[in-house]
């Protein structure tokens, strides 16, 4: 096994997802940008937890992870929420997982629901259940560049409970970054609107104008 590890590094020579220096995964100058820490941000009423303030090392990894489906940038992913969920002690609730899904566009660009496999690992890590409870029900514009309010009205409506789903208990909405709160916003109104106990959320990275 160890020579087959050998060869395949040969060929294919592990980089840094953060400035692609041969090596490791993540070099010690780039953790310097990715150390999971603890900031506390309010959005519309809601706690969003998070363990890393977004910088290009967190893009980069995070695109490693969402595009490329990089095995070792979804685990610096897991960790960070699972770093956070931990801080946050949320022991003493009946906490399910509720992750953030993508478009179908982008599932059958990647193969998979990004958030989706992450809650999946968080849940296996921590004990608190996953439930995929929440589809887009419209189509909705990349995010990118769009200003505060232009997010909040391109997300209005975008999200529906899932035929069949009832996720009990206190829920925490599970997704890889905050920029403005528009999309962990509309996912908290459509399970509000339900009757379901929205809790907070966990995110691995938050943007710097929320801090």
């Amino acid at each position: 096994m160890r020579s087959n590890d050998g060869f395949s590094q040969l060929l294919f020579p592990t980089r840094c997802f953060g400035c692609n220096t041969l090596g490791l995964s993540i070099c010690s100058s780039c953790r310097q940008e990715w150390h999971p820490h603890y900031y506390l941000t309010h959005v519309s009423g809601m706690n969003i937890h998070s363990a890393i303030v977004y910088s290009s090392t967190a893009s980069k990894i995070i695109l490693s992870a969402k595009e490329n489906g990089l095995r070792a940038a979804d685990e610096l992913i897991s960790n960070a929420i699972i770093h956070v969920l931990k801080r946050a002690d949320f022991s003493h609730r009946s906490i399910r997982l509720i992750p953030i899904p993508s478009s179908l566009s982008a599932r059958r660009r990647r193969g998979r629901s990004f958030i989706v496999d992450i809650a999946k690992e968080v849940s296996l890590a921590t004990g608190y259940p996953s439930v995929d409870a929440l589809e887009l029900v419209r189509k909705v514009q990349d995010q990118t560049g769009l200003h505060a309010r232009a997010r909040a009205i391109n997300m209005n409506g975008a999200f529906a409970i899932k035929s069949g789903a009832y996720p009990r208990g206190d829920l925490i909405l599970i997704d890889d970054v905050v920029t403005t709160g528009a999309t962990l916003g509309e996912a908290a109104r459509a399970l509000s609107a339900r009757g379901f106990h929205v809790l907070g959320s966990v995110t691995a990275c938050v943007a710097q104008p929320l801090r």
